[in-house]
C-alpha cells in the first residue's frame, strides 16, 4: 500500500497513537499490536533521569511526535517545542494550543500563529485544530506539514461529528489531513480513511477498551481497510431504486 508522507518523511503505517492515557509500561505492546510508527509524547511525561521515563518504553524506530499540550498561546507552544528538541525528540511537533478549559477545544488563531513561529525555526509543525477550512488554509500558508482536525471533542469517543467539515479539507487542502480526537471505534477510523484522510490518531478509544492490545490491532486493520477502499474508489450510490446484480428474466425464457 502507498506510504504516508509528512514533511518529506515516509511511513508505512497510517495509524498514529496518542500516548497520554496509557500506562507507560503498556506503550510497547500497544505500539506493536497497532503497527504504529508515530507516537505522541507530552513533554511533561518525559522525565529524563527519573525513575519512570516514557522514552524507555517506546520501541526503537518509532518516530516521536512531541505535543505542546498545556500551551495557551503561540509563544508557549514554541517554548515547549524548543524543550522537546533539546531533549532529542526531533523537529516534528504536534501543535496544541488550548485556552478553553471546559471543552478543551483548540484555539485556531493562536495555533496558526504557532505554526508560523515553529516553521520559522525549522520545525515540522502538525497543528491540531477545529475543523475550519479557512483556518486550515492559513495554517498551510504558515508552513504546516499536515493538518489535524478533531473528529469530536477530545476523549469523547463520539466519532466523526465533524465529518462534513473534515471532508471539505480533504478536498481543498494540499496537505495530509489526519483526524485527531474523538474517534471511538475502528469503524469510525475506517470511515475517516474512506473519505480520503491520510491517517488517524487515536488514544482514548484504545486506552479505555477492555482488551487494549486487541483494540489497537482492530484499529490497525480498520485504517488499512479504509485506505484500500479509498484507493479502490467506492462504487456509485443509487437513490430511490434498486438494481439487480444480474438479469432477472433470462432464465424464464423458453427454448
Amino acid at each position: 500500500m502507498d506510504d504516508l508522507v509528512i514533511g518529506g518523511r515516509r511511513f508505512k503505517s497510517r495509524f498514529m497513537l496518542g500516548s497520554g492515557k496509557f500506562s507507560i509500561r503498556m506503550m510497547g505492546e500497544v505500539i506493536e499490536s497497532g503497527g504504529v510508527e508515530i507516537a505522541t509524547l507530552a513533554v511533561r511525561r518525559a522525565n529524563v533521569g527519573g525513575e519512570e521515563n516514557i522514552l524507555d518504553h517506546i520501541p526503537k524506530g518509532v518516530t516521536l511526535l512531541p505535543n505542546t499540550s498545556g500551551a495557551r498561546s503561540a509563544e508557549e507552544a514554541l517554548r515547549i517545542a524548543r524543550l522537546a528538541r533539546e531533549m532529542g525528540c526531533g523537529d516534528m511537533v504536534k501543535i496544541e494550543v488550548v485556552r478553553d478549559s471546559r471543552y478543551l477545544l483548540p484555539d485556531n488563531r493562536e495555533t496558526a500563529k504557532a505554526v508560523a513561529l515553529l516553521a520559522g525555526e525549522g520545525f515540522v509543525p502538525l497543528p491540531y485544530m477545529m475543523p475550519d477550512l479557512s483556518a486550515a488554509r492559513d495554517m498551510q500558508e504558515a508552513g504546516a506539514a499536515a493538518i489535524m482536525p478533531l473528529g469530536a471533542p477530545i476523549g469523547s469517543n463520539k466519532g466523526l461529528l465533524t465529518g462534513d467539515f473534515v471532508r471539505m479539507m480533504v478536498e481543498e487542502i494540499d496537505l495530509p489531513i489526519i483526524v485527531d480526537a474523538g474517534i471511538g471505534r475502528p469503524s469510525q477510523a475506517c470511515e475517516a480513511m474512506e473519505m480520503g484522510c491520510a491517517a488517524v490518531m487515536a488514544n482514548t478509544a484504545i486506552a479505555t477498551a477492555g482488551d487494549v492490545p486487541l483494540m489497537a490491532s482492530a484499529f490497525r486493520q480498520a485504517i488499512e481497510a479504509g485506505r484500500k477502499a479509498y484507493l479502490a474508489r467506492p462504487g456509485r450510490v443509487l437513490e430511490g431504486r434498486g438494481e439487480a446484480s444480474s438479469p432477472l428474466t433470462g432464465f424464464l425464457e423458453g427454448p
